[in-house]
């Protein structure tokens, strides 16, 4: 049976991007041949380095849980990242949100 190791992004400054998720995720980072955000509450995420851009919509993304939805995208908006909608649906409401390379995620109530 296979176990789950890491979510693995690819993006084309790796560096960069995995400082951002740290600071998302308040992980660390670590460098095992390849830059790994570390966190107490969520799983391993590893950043390759590619040399092309994102092109499409995510087929996988982050959700990443918040007491404030609005303050959460508000922090996470200056430092680096942008807001791509508001949601609403079934009584629960999330922002979607992009990284710094435009990868989409959600910011959702914890």
């Amino acid at each position: 049976m296979g176990n789950l190791i890491a979510v693995t992004i690819d993006c084309t400054d790796a560096p960069r991007l995995a400082t951002f998720w740290a600071m998302a995720l308040d992980g660390y980072l670590r460098d095992d041949g390849g830059i790994i955000v570390q966190s107490e509450n969520g799983p391993t995420i590893y950043f390759q380095q590619v040399p092309e851009k994102k092109a499409n919509k995510n087929r996988v993304h982050l959700d990443v849980g918040a007491g404030d939805v609005n303050a959460e995208a508000l922090r996470l908006k200056a430092n680096g990242a942008s807001v791509l909608e508001n949601k609403e649906e079934g009584g629960h409401r999330w922002t979607v949100m992009a990284d710094p390379e435009g990868n989409e995620f959600c910011v959702c109530p914890a």
